[in-house]
This record gives structure tokens, sequence and C-alpha cells, in this order.
């Protein structure tokens, strides 16, 4: 096997360009990017993510919120845990309206005004419905409004549950032709290792020829605490395969979408197939 950590220079920064360059970003922030150890929103998190996100609207991009953390507030509002799919349910319908709340007041210290969209796996996949989301969406960016999007908890089931943000904001970000896909978590990208367990995880710097090997990486170092950064990395090489950089990154670092934004060489950034070309 080769080391996943040796990159093609040349491809890694390129695809970085592509999305300092790009036009429309998505970002996608899960549960722990937004919520303290006790499952209440965290405002500093939460702030420090929208100050993150007015960096790319300042420098005149379009950018599309994918927000979790519903559930987590809810549990922090009502101080239960649901151990059912209805109590999960409802624990969502209490947390979103507390983090769409949070969301507005943390925007408006920049004059930015927001909106919000659930959605489950019938609207990504049933065509009419999924040209209103992509119509709204569009007008909202005309309007210069920030789409939040987030899976409609409340009302969806074993079926129609999309079951994971990171591939909600990979297929919204193919729907509507975006730029880049920033995906925020607790970690600073994907890892030889699980960086939770094993100190001497090395962070892997690009992923695009070596995707074979970083997958059976995953395979191998994902747990049911970590597993989460499986479909971080699915959602990202689905983009990569339709020629979209994506970015893996941590949500706590200074700046974040600011270093992304100036081509900077944070978190792993996934090289687009046939976005870059062989010089």
């Amino acid at each position: 096997m080769r080391n996943v950590t040796e990159i093609d220079t040349g491809e890694a920064d390129q695809a970085r360009q592509l999305a300092a360059d790009a036009e429309r970003v998505i970002v996608k922030a899960g549960t722990n990017s937004l919520t303290d150890e006790d499952s209440n929103l965290d405002d500093e998190k939460l702030d420090k993510l929208v100050d993150d996100l007015a960096d790319l609207l300042e420098r005149g991009k379009e950018v599309i919120l994918v927000s979790s953390g519903a559930v987590g507030a809810g549990v922090g509002r009502i101080g239960y845990t649901g151990e059912t799919v209805e109590e999960s349910q409802a624990l969502a319908t209490v947390g979103q309206s507390h983090l769409m709340r949070r969301y507005t007041e943390s925007f408006e210290r920049y004059d930015q005004k927001v909106a919000q969209l659930l959605l489950t796996q019938h609207d990504l996949e049933n065509p009419g419905r999924f040209t209103n989301v992509h119509n709204t969406i569009e007008t909202l960016l005309e309007w210069g409004v920030v789409p939040i999007i987030n899976e409609n908890d409340a009302v969806a089931t074993q079926e129609i549950r999309i079951g994971d943000n990171d591939m909600l904001s990979s297929s919204v970000a193919l729907g509507i032709d975006v730029d880049l896909l920033v995906t925020l978590t607790d970690v600073g990208g994907v890892y030889t290792g699980n960086p939770k367990e094993d100190a001497g995880a090395e962070r892997i710097e690009a992923v695009g020829r070596n995707y074979d090997e970083v997958q059976s990486i995953i395979d191998e170092s994902s747990s049911s605490q970590f597993g989460g950064i499986q479909t971080k990395v699915q959602g990202a090489r689905e983009v990569s395969e339709h020629g979209v950089p994506a970015i893996i990154a941590r949500s706590t670092e200074e700046n974040i979408l600011e270093k992304i934004a100036a081509a900077k060489p944070v978190g792993t950034v996934f090289v687009p197939i046939n976005g870059v070309t062989d010089d």
C-alpha cells in the first residue's frame, strides 16, 4: 500500500485554488461543531461559524449552510435524551426552532438575512419536488439570503430519512451546481487513524488517486464514536467525482473559511476528478 500522506503537490494546489475561486459554496456544520458536551447549543461556536461564513459573503460568494444540531439542541433545552424515534422527532422540533432563532440573531450582527429549508429523502429523489427546492434556493440566493438547510427530522421515518447531513449536503451540492463543498468537523480532516484515540495519526492533506487506500484506512479506524467520518468522506468523494472540489476541515480553526478562500492548505482537500488537469 502506498503512503497515503504522500500527495501530488501540483494537483493538491490546483484543487485548493479551485476551492478558493468558488463562487457558490455549500458549508456543512455538524452537531459537535455547534453544541457543548451537554448538547446545549454553544453560542461561541455558533457565532464563530457565522463569523466564518460572513468572511465568504464579504468576498462576494454565494453561501448555503447545511446545519445539524436540531436534536442536540432539543436535548439541551428539554434535558432529556430521546430513546425512541418519536422522542427524537419531538426533540428536533424543539431544537430546530431554537437553532434557527440563534442563527437569525447571529447573522443579524452582519445585517444578513437567513431562511430555513427542511428536507427529506423524498424531496431529493422526486424530480418535481427537488425542482421546487432548487428554485427556492436560487431565489433566496438572488435576494442575498443565506439558505440554512437541515433534514426534516420531525417527519422523517426509517424509510425516508436521508440518514446523515453529510449526504444531504453532497446531494444538494450536486443538485444546485455549487463550486465547493466544505464539511466542518471537530477534527482537522481525514487522518491515517482515529485522531481521538491514536496520537500518532497523521492528517492526509489531499485525497485523489490515493482514494482506495484512504477508504481502507477509514473502514479500519472508524468506530461508533468516529464512524461519522465515513459519510463525510463519501459525500466529499461524490462531489469530487463530478468535478467539484471538497474540503473536510476543523470548525474551530481560526478563520477557517477565509483560509480556504485564500487557497491555504487546511484540512483535507478532495481533488476533483476531471476538474484538475495535468500539466
